[in-house]
């Protein structure tokens, strides 16, 4: 708890988003000021939401990392507590009770995927969930353009690692936490790393199949089982807790059609067409018959090299599962 008079000074904290609105939220409740440092890689749905909760949102910082040595300079400068968003034994405490809630609503669980980032929320889980059913598998699922976990584990400690930008930018973090690590690493049966198109692969059948808006980094347990990385859990009673909705809609219209595409669903090709009347017209009348949606059409002139008659023509077009089989990829030419 805080002192009346820190509870009139404030609270600070680093975060990519989902910590920073819980935190902001209930300092709007309890009436207490809160700063939080947010990187520039940071939602903008996600600075704005925090904005509107009336805290102090500082955008400083390239990642999670620039963003946290921002956080605790001005904690120090403004007398402000720190609160660690993914490493502090409260916090991991908290995200514990998501492992109770499992265990006290889904009977004979057989294995929990947990998505990693600081490694709070996956220590806190693997106690909660170690402590009273020791058989069940606890699976640590990241990214791998920011596979911290991965890393500590080799390590033995954690270590920084270059964070890249990812779909799942609530996992991003340059270093796990000390006291997450020590947790958690004990408790982890496996740890699996995942692909950006997985997790754009997730993100598009949670909302076609389970009409559910999830960011990246919620998503990523179902990516591991989509990539085939736990196989060996088919016919498994497995929960996968998706931990997290905040993500941009732009975003999200990225990630659809970057699912789409990974789906065979979406694609792209370049044919060569006469530039005579009707040519294009020929080629659109030839894909309407396969039952395509063209997306996108673009036409070059200038760059032909081999027939002034002719033009390059560029498409992303649509298709549905069912005509996905009749049509063969490749490049052509139509007269």
């Amino acid at each position: 708890m805080l002192p009346e008079e820190q509870k009139r000074k404030g609270v600070i904290s680093a975060s990519l988003g989902n910590h920073a609105l819980a935190l902001c939220y209930h300092g709007k409740r309890l009436n207490i000021p809160v700063t939080v440092v947010m990187p520039i890689v940071a939602p903008i749905m996600k600075i704005q939401s925090c904005q509107q909760l009336g805290a102090n949102v500082v955008v400083q910082g390239h990642d999670m990392g620039e963003a946290k040595q921002i956080a605790m300079r001005l904690s120090k400068e403004r007398g402000l507590v720190y609160i660690n968003g993914y490493d502090h034994p409260h916090i991991m405490a908290g995200q514990g009770t998501l492992g109770l809630e499992v265990v006290e609503q889904v009977a004979n669980i057989d294995a929990i995927i947990v998505p990693v980032g600081g490694g709070g929320l996956i220590a806190g889980v693997a106690l909660a969930i170690k402590t009273l059913h020791p058989n069940v598998k606890v699976i640590g699922v990241e990214s791998e353009r920011c596979a911290s976990f991965t890393a500590a584990i080799k390590a033995g400690k954690p270590v920084p690692v270059p964070i890249q930008s990812t779909l799942a930018d609530g996992l991003a973090v340059p270093m796990v936490g000390y006291n997450a690590f020590i947790t958690a690493a004990p408790l982890i049966d496996k740890l699996v790393v995942v692909k950006e198109e997985w997790i754009a692969m997730a993100i598009l059948r949670l909302v076609e199949l389970e009409k559910c808006v999830v960011e990246g980094a919620g998503a990523s347990g179902l990516a591991a089982i989509l990539a085939g990385h736990l196989d060996e859990f088919k016919g498994k009673r497995v929960v996968i807790p998706l931990c997290g909705g905040n993500i941009d809609t732009t975003i999200l219209g990225r990630c659809l059609e970057r699912g789409l595409a990974v789906d065979g669903r979406l694609l792209k090709f370049t044919v060569t067409v006469s530039d005579r009347p009707g040519g294009i017209a020929e080629l659109t009348k030839l894909l309407s018959s396969m039952g395509v949606s063209i997306k996108d059409i673009i036409h070059e002139r200038a760059w032909i090299t081999s027939d002034i008659f002719s033009v390059q023509v560029s498409q992303i077009r649509q298709i549905s599962r069912n005509a996905n089989s009749g049509i063969h990829y490749g490049s052509g030419r139509f007269f």
